[in-house]
């Protein structure tokens, strides 16, 4: 029984490629030829392999996340839910300003396809944003049931808070803001966030990690 040809591309390689003229370009500015130039393969390997553009990019972000799968479980991990968004926006402060120096500074997510005209890419997008967002409203529903948030305290909203903080990070980053500058706006959002139990505390001042 005949197999087929094998392929004679590393797949994980050449979505590194991909990842870095998506990142660069967008969704909309990366063309075909771009993209295969980068890749090292021809338009019919791209096909057989990913489908089309589109395939190709939804596996990109999927390579993407897989890259920080264990930094939602890390952040989530934390005793309390303060040491959760700190870890969280920190966290993500670090990464966005390094990219190791092979793709631009920011969020791939954002750049590539926050302006993109495909309606199926932006629903993508947004259900991947929705799930992150998702992960943190359950943590944070764990620790209002705790006494660790004040009963005031809406779980979700705190979840988009952060996701929108991390959103605005992301874009002063590829605009090139540095790593500290990141961190610093990160401590001012954090300042706000609610005393835990809903007992009365001194208001905590931010503060910028080393």
């Amino acid at each position: 029984m005949r197999t087929g040809r094998p392929r004679a591309f590393c797949v994980d390689e050449t979505l590194d490629r991909a990842m870095a003229v998506f990142w660069r370009q967008g969704y909309e500015g990366a063309s075909m030829a771009d993209l295969t130039k980068a890749m090292g393969i021809n338009a019919p390997s791209l096909y057989a392999c990913f489908g089309n553009k589109e395939g190709l990019f939804k596996a990109v972000v999927d390579r993407y996340e897989a890259r920080r799968e264990n930094f939602m479980k890390e952040v989530t991990a934390k005793p309390t839910a303060r040491a959760v968004a700190e870890a969280f926006l920190y966290g993500v402060a670090a990464f966005i300003a390094d990219t190791g120096g092979l793709n631009p500074p920011g969020c791939l997510m954002l750049q590539g396809a926050l302006s993109c005209c495909e309606q199926e890419i932006s629903d993508d997008m947004a259900r991947r944003r929705a799930e992150k967002e998702a992960v943190l409203k359950k943590r944070f529903d764990q620790a209002k049931k705790a006494g660790d948030l004040p009963k005031s305290a809406n779980p979700a909203v705190l979840a988009r808070y952060l996701a929108t903080m991390a959103n605005g990070l992301a874009v002063h980053a590829a605009a090139g803001a540095t790593s500290q500058e990141l961190r610093e706006v990160a401590a001012v959002a954090l300042a706000a966030w609610p005393a835990g139990s809903g007992m009365a505390e001194k208001p905590r001042k931010a503060k910028v990690p080393a």
